[in-house]
């Protein structure tokens, strides 16, 4: 089995506590180890550059306390050092670590006795250069023995893998290395405490890379610190009465300035990745959809994706990564086996959905705030990616996007891409090649967004006949896709043209798209809604009664907040606005009990089985367009549209009772700035510039309009 095809991870790890910063991360236990297993470590470039981190004092192993994480790249475990007779420990012992270009850990030995206290810490490391794909499936690279010799208070650990040279240092000063431990001897006065500081650097062909951690360094200034507070300096603020609801978006807001990324060729280009632990690097469908969902709060995010995807287009044929001209990547990676992994490059195309996205966040984009000059650098990279979808895209020219692996790559090729994610409604797999609903209905928003590109450039004639081709492909998918016998949408047409008729959260995605005929929608909004698919927390991807459901399968029955997310969207742009705050509450709701952050996915039970929301085990937290969620119900519910060329936007809100008052303040629209609050259906403006024209009323449809449509269906 390919390594696109093995499941979706390496197993849970009961009390893990993970932070991240940028692509790097490190997963430990409880009291802060991080024990010689499974996929405990620290990760720098796809790459497990510590694979054992443990502590102990005076030959114990210390007894968790506490452990939180007052930033994503920031985690401070409490524990104490178990008394020899039983009792009451006066030893405690703190660890505060932070992950960036490698691990920096802060050890302080408190003594609550009225005695001073000799302490022996031993710090045993290892390093094994696991690569992440390896790790995800449960496995493990070979432990490198320290390399000699090294400097005092020191540990070198050096492999050669993938043709590069990689090694991490792990330095203690005041220390003294023996074997693959580092030995800290510490005089801890009665009533205070003493300090060690240990920092492990990642080293790639003997090159350090740049904010590496040092011990002369306050914490409160490190590069990740000072990063995240400039991004969030420059962010619209939003604050709610109701305590709870807020703390879901600041605590979105944080992961998502966690996850942000940068290609060294291109610091200047932010992009996200898509999740911890096993996504973190560039995603197309998943960094696309979180810039998108993130708009109204950072429109960097969705230039720096575009500026890179285009980069990385495809631009030839090559089997092995299903790369073809035009395409957009489904992933790159960065680790020491992933050009096994990726079929010979560092870069694999199976995505038949990033592809129309890519279009789709362009002009949204452009309604949001794009210069001319970069809407024409980036045009070339949407007519090319058009050019995919009229060709490659569409293999037999029915007019429909299908995927069809060419080598070892992943057999399902959209959103749902496990293995089984495809399947008719008694459990049956589809065999590809698959054309999937919502991917017609991305397809059909890009020809929307190209015909509103060229309107913008001044060329009607485009403009026409790229809404021509939405017209005929929305008819033609209403025709092949639309099951008059069961209320809804088939899932996707198989090899045979033969509608995959499980009832799944896929059409959705379609009423978000606008691809769904008016008459269609009142049906579509109640099996939404209906106890088959919705469990009380959110929709489930598979409904109650199909042959492969499963509510605690990744992709068969369970409930993802992004999907959701473009849901409610969906139901609100057809007018099903209570429909769309019951959603949009449930997952609120959800995420409160998650600790404010909603995870990739969780369990689809029914919410009157468990009080709860049952967590899914192997699920990325956090995770990119999880994190984006909360912003796009919030957006969603507000009806906040815009259209910074013409500097004017539409603020309608309808919010539900629970989220309470709603204040938006140093919101950016064309090249002003406004706030506003909200209460219900009611919208105040706050400093609204002259030059900027607010309309509280829904935005007008943007093409032909639909019955109850109030959005801009089309």
């Amino acid at each position: 089995m390919s390594a696109w095809n093995v499941g979706t991870g390496a197993g849970g790890l009961a009390g893990a506590v993970t932070i991240l910063e940028g692509s790097s991360f490190c997963i430990s236990a409880p009291n802060g180890d991080v024990p010689p297993l499974g996929a405990y470590g620290a990760f720098h470039g796809d790459t497990r550059i510590v694979s054992r981190w443990d502590l102990t004092v005076d030959g114990a192993q210390l007894e968790a306390l506490s452990a939180y994480t007052p930033t994503p790249f920031r985690a401070v475990f409490v524990t104490r050092v178990p008394a020899a007779a039983g009792g009451d420990s006066p030893l405690v012992v703190e660890r505060d670590r932070d992950v960036g270009a490698g691990l920096r850990e802060a050890v302080t030995v408190r003594n609550f006795s009225g005695m001073a206290r000799r302490c022996t810490l031993r710090l045993a490391v290892g390093a094994d250069f696991a690569d992440l794909f390896d790790v995800k499936v449960g496995g493990t690279g070979l432990e490198v023995p320290p390399s000699h010799p090294a400097r005092e208070g020191e540990l070198v650990f050096v492999a050669v893998t993938g043709g590069r040279r990689r090694e991490v240092v792990v330095d203690c000063p005041g220390a003294r290395a023996e074997g693959a431990e580092l030995i800290i001897e510490l005089e801890v006065p009665p009533q205070g405490c003493a300090s060690a500081s240990v920092i492990a650097t990642p080293v790639l062909d003997r090159r350090v890379p740049p904010e590496v951690f040092s011990h002369g360094l306050p914490p409160e200034v490190t590069a990740a610190r000072r990063r995240l507070a400039d991004w969030q300096a420059r962010l619209p603020t939003v604050s709610f009465t109701n305590e709870l609801m807020e703390g879901v978006v600041r605590r979105s807001v944080r992961d998502l300035g966690a996850l942000r990324i940068t290609d060294p060729a291109h610091p200047e280009r932010v992009v996200v990745a898509a999740g911890a632990p096993w996504f973190m690097a560039l995603f197309g469908r998943d960094s696309l959809l979180t810039s998108l969902m993130a708009l109204p709060l950072d429109r960097s995010l969705a230039l720096g994706t575009l500026r890179t995807l285009a980069d990385l287009q495809g631009r030839e044929f090559v089997p092995d990564t299903d790369e073809e001209p035009g395409r957009i990547l489904h992933e790159v990676r960065l680790g020491a086996s992933a050009a096994l992994a990726l079929g010979g490059g560092s870069v694999y195309y199976g995505s038949v959905d990033a592809t129309p996205l890519f279009v789709v966040l362009l002009g949204e984009l452009l309604r949001w705030g794009l210069p001319d000059a970069a809407l024409r650098e980036l045009l070339p990279a949407a007519d090319r990616a058009l050019d995919w979808i009229l060709t490659w895209g569409d293999r037999d020219g029915d007019g429909f996007v299908e995927y069809l692996r060419h080598g070892d790559g992943l057999v399902n090729q959209g959103w749902k891409d496990s293995w089984d994610g495809v399947t008719f409604a008694d459990g049956r797999l589809a065999e590809p090649p698959i054309a999937l609903s919502e991917v017609q209905g991305y397809v059909h928003m890009a020809y929307r967004a190209r015909a509103e590109i060229a309107r913008h450039l001044g060329d009607g004639e485009r403009a026409g006949e790229w809404d021509a081709r939405a017209d005929a492909l929305k008819a033609a998918f209403n025709r092949a896709f639309w099951l008059e016998d069961r209320g809804y949408y088939a899932l996707a047409l198989d090899a045979g043209k033969r509608p995959v008729d499980s009832l799944a959260s896929n059409m959705g995605h379609c009423l978000w798209s606008g691809i769904v005929e008016a008459d269609k929608a009142p049906a579509v909004a109640a099996h939404l809604l209906s106890p088959a698919l919705f469990s009380g927390w959110g929709v489930r991807t598979l409904a109650r009664g199909m042959g492969a459901f499963n509510p605690a399968s990744y992709h068969n029955g369970s409930v993802w907040p992004h999907d959701n997310a473009l849901i409610v969207a969906g139901l609100m742009r057809y007018g099903f606005v209570a429909e769309a705050q019951r959603i949009a509450v449930a997952l609120m709701e959800a995420a409160t009990l998650f600790e404010d952050r909603l995870p990739e996915l969780f369990c689809g039970f029914d919410r009157e089985l468990h009080p709860t929301p049952v967590a899914y085990p192997t699920s990325c937290s956090p995770q990119a367009w999880a994190a984006a969620t909360p912003i796009h119900l919030l957006r969603t519910l507000l009806r906040f549209e815009a259209d910074a060329p013409h500097r004017q936007a539409w603020i309608a809100p309808v919010l539900p009772p629970e989220f309470e008052e709603v204040r938006l303040t140093h919101l950016r629209l064309g090249g002003q700035s406004f706030g506003v609050v909200s209460r219900g259906a009611e919208a105040e403006p706050i400093g609204l510039p002259d030059a900027l024209t607010l309309h509280r009323e829904p935005m007008p449809p943007r093409s032909t309009p639909a019955k109850r449509d109030p959005c801009g269906s089309d």
